[in-house]
């Protein structure tokens, strides 16, 4: 291993130290993907990065003897913020950084510099089991799904953080606007989305909009675009997934076709042990005239119509309650149930990730995880999801 590789590898240990993980692999394709946001420089520089949003002082403390001055270390962070590498944010006008995780975070962040060879690298490393079992080990998920306004019914007692109009409205500014890097790779290895033509659907809020926008990611928009955009995608049965926090940060509206994280669930076998979502779908088979809507709108495969069967048939094990279906059937023959162990999620991100740094798992951890997901997949039936 030359010189130059050892910075990577010790980024990479420093990485899988933190809230979400990022785990070596046999292939060492994660360095590959280290090399293409970090200069060896900027790796050696980001071990010295916490997962808690810290100052140029406090890291200056750590990391002074690789840089002349707090100004040099500060232009040195500024450019690895600039490029995704890490997070940035002012706390009492004071810009604080921090460590970011592949998923979510870097990989979103290469939105303007998406390569080929990049994306290869990607889809290698986030398809190894090491990388799922630290992704979906976390002890609560990154994002989470809001129904959809047209499959909430007045009588419902909704709270505020699953009503998608609400926290837009109680959010505050900036807000921006971009097109979402699920099509964007998908369209660059020759496919195309199935569900929407348009780019532009992923919305950034607050801070998370400030860090978008620094970085040259997206546009500014206004509120009231926010919630048209947001209108128009429920309209097209795009599903809502908000940053897993009380107070929105950012919101992707995401479909079967493209999205990663919808991509990963279809290959669970009970994927809702591993998602953050209050509500699943029932079905009135007094009214339900089998048309078959409802199968072609779900976004996760969830709801089956078979030929023996004359109602559908919702699979707890995979419906997300994202209430796609419900604003789809012209019969009206879907709803949502709220469950009984609704999840209020955490106020904001560094509370999540604090939750999630406090309870990471060790080795004993990742091997109960993979025992769980083969058990899973053998009771179910589903073995075919255990193939490579």
């Amino acid at each position: 291993m030359n010189p130059e590789d050892r910075v990577y590898v010790r980024l990479q240990k420093h990485l899988d130290g933190q809230a979400v993980g990022f785990p070596a692999t046999r292939s060492g394709v994660e360095i590959e993907i280290l090399k293409h946001i970090f200069t060896p420089q900027e790796a050696e520089i980001a071990t010295f990065l916490a997962h808690k949003p810290e100052t140029i002082g406090q890291i200056y403390g750590k990391a002074a003897h690789l840089v002349d001055s707090p100004e040099a270390l500060a232009r040195i962070l500024v450019r690895i913020f600039q490029k995704g590498g890490i997070e940035s944010k002012k706390k009492n006008g004071e810009p604080h950084f921090w460590c970011s995780p592949l998923v979510v975070g870097m990989y979103e962040a290469q939105h303007e510099r998406l390569t080929p060879e990049f994306i290869k690298a990607f889809d290698r490393y986030t398809s190894d089991p090491k990388f799922g079992i630290a992704f979906l080990g976390t002890a609560l998920p990154q994002m989470r799904t809001v129904p959809v306004a047209k499959s909430i019914q007045p009588q419902q007692h909704v709270s505020t953080f699953d009503q998608i109009s609400e926290l837009l409205r109680t959010a505050e500014a900036p807000f921006a606007v971009f097109a979402c890097i699920c099509r964007k790779k998908k369209s660059m290895t020759g496919g195309s989305c199935k569900v929407t033509q348009r780019k532009e659907t992923c919305l950034a809020v607050g801070w998370m909009a400030q860090s978008a926008l620094e970085k040259g990611l997206g546009r500014e928009v206004s509120k009231d675009e926010a919630l048209a955009i947001i209108d128009q995608n429920q309209k097209e049965g795009l599903v809502l997934q908000p940053s897993n926090t009380q107070t929105a940060e950012f919101i992707c509206s995401c479909c079967g076709c493209c999205c990663g994280m919808l991509a990963m669930h279809k290959v669970l076998a009970k994927p809702l042990d591993f998602w953050s979502a209050n509500y699943y779908a029932v079905v009135d088979p007094g009214t339900c005239k089998s048309c078959g809507s409802c199968e072609k709108r779900c976004q996760v495969a969830a709801i089956r119509l078979s030929e023996e069967e004359k109602t559908p048939r919702v699979d707890l094990n995979r419906c997300i309650g994202c209430g796609v279906c419900v604003a789809a059937c012209p019969t009206r023959s879907l709803a949502l149930s709220k469950k009984r162990s609704a999840v209020k999620p955490p106020q904001d991100r560094e509370e999540l990730y604090d939750i999630i740094m406090a309870r990471k798992q060790g080795a004993w951890g990742k091997i109960k995880l993979t025992g769980k997901l083969i058990y899973d997949a053998v009771r179910t039936g589903q073995t075919h999801l255990l193939r490579p």
